[in-house]
């Protein structure tokens, strides 16, 4: 399937108002001026629909729910940091586009990062290419066991990555992140509904994004000997309120195993 997004589709043929230049009645001028007029500003908002302007595309984004967890996790940072205070001073991060989280996690102070991008990053810019080279990110398989040590950092966050597994895979993808964890773990999960896998997507992931509810996931923790992290939930629940963040994804606190 090719990543090319695909571009609007431009009409051709007859010219909606192509009567008024060939119309062989005695209407008057004024009129067919003000038909060539409505015309073109017709055909100049249909372009502008169809060729993707920033703005319109941000609003259709929102509605849609086309938006990334890993954007949230940015978004998220100083609030993390309000409720894991010391846990956060050595960060893994498990996700696409983990590049942009790593940077922005490695600008806060006493915070180091390191980060897993499980799929093909031949598109990267160069800052995340260096990135690899310093081995900061890794490319790597989250189906498989990751090549950290046990408890090799204080906190792990993960986006996005879950939603594209099966329960098949999730069995062994999830204590895996809680192994290579001390001090908890942090998923961010898509709504039921509301984020959908656009065709860019489709042939990066594979397969389209499995949105669960928060009940399916408490369950699926249940299953697999992973506990709620409550300390974290109240100390997160307390700094979004003095905020007034809104998260756009689901958010589970875990514990480590220990």
């Amino acid at each position: 399937m090719s990543r090319r997004q695909v571009g609007s589709t431009r009409r051709t043929g007859t010219f909606p108002f192509s009567g008024a230049f060939n119309s062989k009645s005695r209407s008057s001028p004024l009129l067919s001026v003000g038909l060539v007029i409505v015309g073109a500003i017709l055909l100049i908002g249909y372009a502008y629909s169809g060729s993707g302007g920033s703005r319109g595309d941000k609003a259709v984004s929102r509605v849609e729910g086309d938006f990334s967890c890993t954007l949230e996790v940015q978004r998220a940072i100083p609030v993390l940091k309000k409720a894991y205070g010391d846990s956060m001073r050595k960060v893994l991060h498990v996700g696409p586009d983990t590049c942009s989280v790593v940077s922005s996690l490695l600008k806060e102070e006493e915070t180091e990062a390191w980060g897993v991008e499980p799929y093909d990053i031949e598109d990267a810019d160069a800052r995340c290419k260096s990135l690899v080279q310093k081995g900061i990110v890794r490319v790597a398989d989250i189906k498989f066991p990751l090549p950290y040590r046990a408890k090799s950092f204080s906190l792990v966050i993960v986006s996005d990555a879950l939603d594209y597994l099966s329960p098949k895979y999730l069995n062994k993808t999830l204590p895996e992140l809680a192994r290579v964890s001390a001090d908890g773990l942090v998923i961010f999960a898509g709504y039921p509904g509301k984020q959908r896998a656009k065709l860019p997507e489709l042939s990066k992931f594979g397969r389209p994004a499995k949105m669960r509810s928060s009940t399916w996931w408490i369950r699926f923790f249940v299953q697999t000997s992973l506990e709620e992290n409550d300390v974290a939930i109240k100390k997160f629940d307390l700094a979004v309120s003095k905020r007034s963040y809104q998260p756009s994804c689901q958010l589970f606190h875990l514990k480590s195993y220990h």
